[in-house]
């Protein structure tokens, strides 16, 4: 999974020419399908052949099959621009699909494979992912963006974990709850990043006045107590010490999304669906919260969790890079306003159907189609963006930088000083990236 020395054209196979293209396009396909066939497997109308209970089932493909591809997506899509090096691209990328999809077979069908094989599989995918990553990312001298390696690899523990409990307990519960963990640490560590600043760039430009407030004390203090309520719910998922954990880690993240000022990008839906579905995180901890104390059905709040902020967040983030980087305006299309209306709606009628059990059937059948039909019309958009070529060339074009970056703080929020100072890091990097001649 190295980078190459000069970027290859891939003219004849434009999927693998960018990390984004094949697994968000596969992505979005696998989380229309793993939905529409969840709906019957859950009325018992049709069986799969795997060793996974239904319901193990359903909550592991979507945990450990859709959103890892999309997370692979965003990460060899952002990473040329922490590090100045190159994409991974060509057969390393044909590589990790691959295993990304030999993994969705052996799960699936797992009951012919057998279960280790399955895990084994299935796991090593994470494995290279984390590794590429770290690799990159530590030969572009890039360390602040290793907590994201880390957290995928904790992703990674999850997922043997999953296989390794519900082989021996015959249902996973403990891994399941330390999967959603990590992925809503990683909504609000990159979340916290990309949505303040993709609203910042967008004011000073359109609506001048009041700006998100920058990462600060604050920031740290909200994830820092979100990481404990989380632990705190994987360990003990009910008691009165978890729900009051809960409910102030839930109350932080929601003083600290009003402090990104998304009440003013309500003229630009590309934005505003970002703050929204950054708002899951924070309803998530307080449905958690009262269902610690058996006040709500768990299953309300990890569904907002999961098909409230990750299914937004990751849907958002797919477009959004789609558009960016094959060179199109950065602007929501009626279209793409029509899919994230279904997303939500989506989202909504899966948290309510768990409220009301007398419309529960005709409210999963909303969540199911308006899911589907969301992802479905995203995968075509993706598709599309294969005529266009992608406008970030091996050592980050600007509107790469614009789209998808964590590590580049703006002018207004830290000072010039602070721009120049990571411009030469960057510069550093890109040398250190150019092979020397030998000494005669």
């Amino acid at each position: 999974m190295t980078s190459r020395s000069h970027p290859p054209t891939h003219e004849a196979w434009p999927l693998f020419s960018y990390g984004f293209r094949p697994f968000f396009l596969l992505g979005s396909i696998y989380a229309g399908l793993a939905i529409l066939v969840w709906l019957p497997l859950f009325y018992g109308e049709i069986t799969l052949s795997s060793v996974l209970a239904p319901r193990d089932w359903h909550v592991h493909e979507m945990l450990f099959g859709y959103l890892p591809a999309v997370i692979t997506g965003f990460l060899f899509t952002a990473i040329p621009n922490w590090t100045g090096r190159l994409p991974i691209r060509g057969k390393p990328l044909m590589g990790l699909v691959a295993v990304w999809l030999a993994g969705r077979v052996c799960v699936t069908f797992s009951a012919h494979s057998g279960w280790l094989a399955a895990m084994l599989v299935d796991a090593s995918f994470l494995l290279l992912v984390a590794s590429a990553a770290s690799r990159e990312i530590l030969a572009g001298s890039n360390w602040r963006n290793m907590k994201v390696v880390i957290l995928l690899s904790l992703l990674l523990v999850a997922n043997a974990a999953f296989h390794l409990e519900a082989h021996f307990e015959g249902t996973a519960e403990v891994s399941i709850r330390l999967g959603i963990a990590v992925i809503v640490l990683l909504i609000a560590l990159i979340g916290g990043r990309i949505v303040p600043s993709f609203t910042r760039n967008w004011l000073v430009r359109e609506n001048p006045g009041r700006l998100p407030a920058p990462f600060g004390r604050f920031d740290i203090v909200a994830i820092a107590v979100g990481a404990l309520a989380l632990l705190s719910w994987i360990v003990s998922p009910a008691g009165i010490l978890s729900a009051g954990i809960l409910a102030v880690a839930g109350l932080l993240h929601l003083v600290r999304l009003a402090r990104w000022a998304g009440d003013r990008t309500t003229r630009e839906r590309l934005l505003l669906i970002l703050h929204i579905g950054y708002a899951f995180v924070p309803f998530g901890f307080l449905l958690n919260a009262a269902a610690a104390l058996g006040q709500f059905p768990t299953s309300g709040g990890i569904h907002a969790w999961m098909a409230g902020a990750a299914g937004v967040m990751t849907l958002a983030v797919m477009s959004r890079a789609t558009l960016g980087h094959t060179g199109q305006q950065l602007t929501a299309s009626l279209v793409t306003q029509a899919i994230y209306a279904a997303v939500v709606l989506a989202a909504i009628s899966r948290i309510c159907a768990v409220l009301e059990p007398a419309y529960s059937m005709s409210l999963l059948h909303i969540a199911a189609f308006s899911w589907a039909a969301a992802f479905f019309c995203l995968r075509a958009c993706v598709r599309a963006s294969f005529d266009r070529q992608p406008q970030a060339s091996a050592i980050g074009a600007k509107r790469c930088s614009l789209t998808l970056r964590l590590a580049q703080p703006q002018v207004g929020a830290y000072g010039k000083n602070n721009q120049k100072m990571w411009q030469n890091r960057r510069l550093k990097s890109r040398l250190r990236s150019i092979p020397r001649r030998p000494q005669r």
